[in-house]
Parts: structure tokens; C-alpha cells; sequence
């Protein structure tokens, strides 16, 4: 008797650790959307120091290196297609990423469902099936999250970098040519070249991921299918 008394709290504390787990997600979804929402005025306010450096910049070049304005627009245009492709990248992984977790919370809580109900059948092979499933959407929970965070980071890096480079040469003063401005426009390329190779390991890194956890989802409602024509067949026979 004192063992099933002890089986049934044990129970009780995992389903009430995971239904604390879905309210610390949802709580989560409106601090996120301010935070996404503060890093992308944060961006904007970069791109505003940027586009005043390139009028500076422009002018300089114009005067101290004769290179013309519309010349120094078509070179720099590299630079300002890239960063205004990373500020849209920005609201668009905002708004994926707060999709993707709703998506989650709903299997989560379906799951749980499921989950209090195979254990008060006592159906214990499906209970360690579902189990399974639950910690795989925790573990692609987590995963989201440190994969956006770490895309903020490193598109919130960049523009830093990009506007110091700027910055840098606006310091240069009379002295400033082209030259300068060449180099910086090299140092751009590789530093972005870079930032691909590393955007495209972990998105590999990603998918194989998203493959062996929709792998896992697959069996498990593979074998809740079974067990449903399997009951079937039983009341069937029963009849």
C-alpha cells in the first residue's frame, strides 16, 4: 500500500513538473516578443548611425580621393543589401520562432494529455512512449531557443563590426582615400564569407535535429495507431 501511495506522488510530481514546464513557455512567449522587439529598435538605430557615416563618407571621398558619389553608392551598395537582409532575417526568425513554440506548447499539452490518461489506465508501455515524446519537445524547445539567441548574437555582431569599420574610416579625416575605403570593403567580404560558412554548418547542425525528432514523433504515433486497431480488434471480438 505505502508503495503505490509512493507511485502515485512520484507520478503526480512528473505530471505537475511538466504542466510548470508549458506555464514557464507560454509566460515566456510575452517577454520574447519584447525582446525581439527591443533588438530590432536596437538594429534601426544602427542602421540610422550607418546611414549618416555614409553621407559623411561620401563626401570625404568625394572631396579628399575624387571618387564619385555614385561610385562610392555602388560599392558601399554590397554592404547596405546585406545589413538591410539581416535586419528582415531578424523579424522574420522573430515571428518563426514564436510560431514554432506555439506549435510546441500545443504537442506539448497534447502530450500531457495522453500522457495523465495512459496512467490512469495504467497502460505503462504507452506512458514511457509518451514520456519520450514530451522530453523530445522539451529538448527541440531548448534547442529553438539557444539557435535564436545565437542568430540575434551573431546578426547584432555584425552590424556592430560593420559600423565600427565605418566609423574607423569616418576618423581618418582629410586623410581618407580610396584605398582606405577599398580595404574596408575587403575586410566586409571576409568577415562575411566567414559568418556564412558558420550560418551553414549549424544549419546542418539543425536539421538533423528537426529529422531525429520528427523520427521519434513518427513512431510514437505510429505504435498509438497500433494500439488503436489493436483495441479495436479486441472489442470486435468481444462483440
Amino acid at each position: 500500500m505505502r508503495l503505490a501511495v509512493d507511485k502515485d506522488n512520484i507520478l503526480e510530481d512528473v505530471v505537475a513538473s511538466y504542466e510548470t514546464r508549458i506555464q514557464s513557455m507560454e509566460g515566456f512567449f510575452q517577454a520574447a516578443g519584447h525582446l525581439f522587439q527591443d533588438f530590432q529598435d536596437s538594429l534601426f538605430n544602427t542602421r540610422a548611425e550607418r546611414i549618416q557615416i555614409n553621407d559623411q563618407l561620401r563626401e570625404n571621398l568625394a572631396r579628399n580621393g575624387s571618387l564619385r558619389k555614385k561610385d562610392f553608392d555602388r560599392m558601399m551598395g554590397v554592404i547596405s543589401s546585406h545589413l538591410d537582409h539581416g535586419e528582415k532575417e531578424v523579424r522574420q526568425l522573430s515571428q518563426q520562432y514564436l510560431d514554432e513554440q506555439t506549435r510546441l506548447v500545443q504537442q506539448l499539452k497534447e502530450g500531457l494529455s495522453e500522457f495523465k490518461d495512459a496512467l490512469i489506465a495504467g497502460q505503462g508501455e504507452k506512458v514511457q512512449d509518451l514520456q519520450t515524446l514530451i522530453r523530445s519537445i522539451l529538448s527541440q524547445q531548448d534547442q529553438n531557443k539557444n539557435e535564436v539567441a545565437s542568430k540575434l548574437k551573431e546578426l547584432q555582431h555584425g552590424q556592430q563590426q560593420t559600423s565600427k569599420m565605418l566609423r574607423d574610416l569616418l576618423a581618418k579625416g582629410e586623410e581618407l582615400r580610396i584605398r582606405d575605403f577599398k580595404a574596408m570593403l575587403a575586410e566586409f567580404k571576409r568577415q562575411r564569407a566567414e559568418r556564412i560558412a558558420g550560418q551553414e554548418r549549424r544549419r546542418r547542425q539543425v536539421k538533423d535535429m528537426l529529422s531525429e525528432f520528427k523520427a521519434k514523433r513518427t513512431e510514437t504515433e505510429q505504435d498509438k495507431s497500433v494500439e488503436q486497431q489493436e483495441g479495436q480488434k479486441s472489442n470486435d471480438l468481444s462483440l
